[in-house]
């Protein structure tokens, strides 16, 4: 039987305040710039190459491309597939557009999302069309029945094969990259990359044999089957394949959020995810057996409402993220490794955004000012990661290695500090007095001109490399500043000494070399 204080003590998790003398001991050895964890480097079987596995995934993907190419231009023939191919690209980047909009906050590594959309566009669309295809013949011959068993196909066999196959690649993420599939949103986006990439093959197969029939006719214009069959799936319907699939990685999502004791749980909501997506799918599907309106009527009453459906979760779970950022990262500014103005601005995404541009601007030249951007960029995503893992912590979703991985994100935001913590404060700054920053250019670090009347300048200037912000007692967040030379509220888990000591914070710094990985505050 499990004791009570020990759960309580993991949903309640310590904040690790930050000490001059126990920063190493705290951060441990500094990574290479760029990793996103730990990992020692294992050694034994070829298997567990991490380059090894990579490489045979991508060998994978690259024989089921080419099989699945062989098999649709033979359907369509070397011009329908062409014309296919043109047309059914044409909403792609649009669907992966509004995806990547959507994990805007804690942006996933583009690599699982090109997994995603390349298993659906090679390994599930050829296990669609090999299955499909061998179940509706044997069904044939089975019945003495083609037509029933071409609807047999397409409302019954279909979305079985075809929303397993997706499934399979957000199955595989959520195994093998649990530290990067953390909730909802990334489920859906996972999910919507996998539909996006399946819908991409399915539709140029369509398409290519309808102007296949289209030249056996002589048909051309709006009365074509080329132009009905782009109205109905690329003008209608784009987001269907995107719709069914991410009911799956809805599953996913809220399985990853889930309690670890509750294991039921955990496997029963991606299997209730899985059905309702071939649900929508069979349905979608025999909608045109329902009568000539059936296809219109189940296009009203039901995509059309369980799209917006959807598209309002996926949106409260992001801005769900953002008020996660606000509740659990004042902690972390108690304990001395945000500053106080920080988590409000990370919170923001107008905040955010400000602050990589003021970091981009701040640089001598645009090499290091892209640098200093990805930096912030690189720093509000570990933030993000952050307050999602104490979140989770709270809620006993993580496993005995919460407090290692912890150590890790705030690693990796110390390393970025010097350049991330001034841009946001300031953009905390500007975003908290709306039209502040209207009509007059973006400050510089750096100088004495432009209204820094001895290295200040009223309200928004700075000292001789000092941070943005500072120096003033006028128009800047409150508890700036200490009197010993340390970062706000640097070993002082409550509370901070108002006011600002010259030479307290380190400058900006151009954002070029490799990074500070302890430096510590300076004295």
């Amino acid at each position: 039987m499990s004791d009570p204080s020990v759960q309580h003590q993991q949903a309640r998790p310590a904040v690790p305040v930050l000490h001059e003398e126990r920063l190493d001991e705290v951060l441990g050895a500094a990574p290479e710039r760029g990793r996103g964890r730990y990992r020692p480097r294992r050694v034994g079987m070829v298997w567990r190459s991490k380059v090894f596995r990579a490489g045979a995934v991508i060998v994978a993907l690259v024989l089921c491309g080419l099989v699945i190419l062989a098999l649709v231009r033979e359907q369509t023939g070397p011009e329908g597939f062409l014309v296919g191919l043109g047309l059914a690209v044409l909403p792609v980047p649009l669907l992966m557009a509004a995806f990547r909009w959507l994990d805007r906050v804690e942006p996933g590594p583009w690599r699982n999302l090109l997994f995603s959309f390349a298993w659906g566009a090679c390994a599930a669309a050829l296990v669609a069309i090999i299955a499909n295809s061998f179940a509706t013949r044997w069904i044939a011959t089975a019945t003495a029945d083609p037509a029933s068993a071409d609807t047999l196909g397409a409302t019954v066999i279909a979305p079985v094969v075809e929303e397993s196959a997706k499934a399979a690649a957000v199955l595989l993420i959520f195994l093998f990259r649990r530290r990067e599939f953390s909730g909802v949103v990334d489920g859906v986006v996972v999910a919507g990359f996998t539909a996006t990439g399946f819908a991409f093959t399915e539709n140029i197969l369509y398409l290519g044999n309808a102007f296949g029939e289209d030249q056996q006719s002589g048909s051309s214009g709006f009365a074509s089957v080329t132009a009905g069959t782009f109205f109905v799936r690329i003008v209608m319907s784009p987001f269907a394949h995107p719709l069914f699939t991410v009911l799956t990685g809805l599953g996913f999502g809220f399985a990853a959020v889930s309690a670890r004791r509750h294991r039921a749980r955990r496997i029963a909501l991606p299997l209730l995810g899985l059905l309702l997506a071939m649900g929508l799918h069979a349905l979608w599907n025999g909608s045109s057996s329902f009568g000539p309106y059936g296809f219109y009527a189940v296009y009203g009453i039901v995509m059309v409402p369980a799209f917006g459906l959807v598209t309002w979760l996926a949106i409260w779970s992001r801005q769900r993220e953002l008020r996660t950022l606000a509740a659990e990262l004042p902690a972390y500014a108690a304990a001395g490794w945000l500053t106080p103005a920080e988590p409000s601005a990370l919170s923001s995404m107008r905040a955010r955004g400000m602050a990589r541009d003021l970091a981009r601007h701040w640089q001598p030249d645009r090499t290091r000012g892209r640098a200093a951007a990805r930096a912030v960029a690189e720093y509000e995503s570990f933030a993000t990661s952050l307050a999602g893992l104490r979140r989770r912590a709270r809620h006993g979703a993580v496993g005995p290695d919460f407090g290692a991985r912890e150590r890790e994100l705030l690693h990796h935001l110390w390393q970025r500090r010097e350049v991330a913590a001034p841009a946001l404060a300031h953009a905390a700054l500007l975003t908290a007095r709306p039209g502040a920053h209207h009509g007059r250019p973006l400050p510089t670090p750096y100088g004495t001109g432009n209204g820094y009347a001895n290295g200040y300048a009223y309200g928004t200037g700075y000292g001789p490399g000092h941070p943005p912000g500072y120096g003033q007692t006028h128009g800047h967040p409150p508890g700036y500043g200490q009197t010993h030379g340390h970062p706000p509220g640097y070993g002082h888990p409550q509370g901070y000494t108002p006011g600002y000591a010259p030479g307290a914070y380190p400058p900006p710094q151009p954002y070029g070399s490799a990074p500070h990985s302890h430096r510590r505050p300076p004295s």
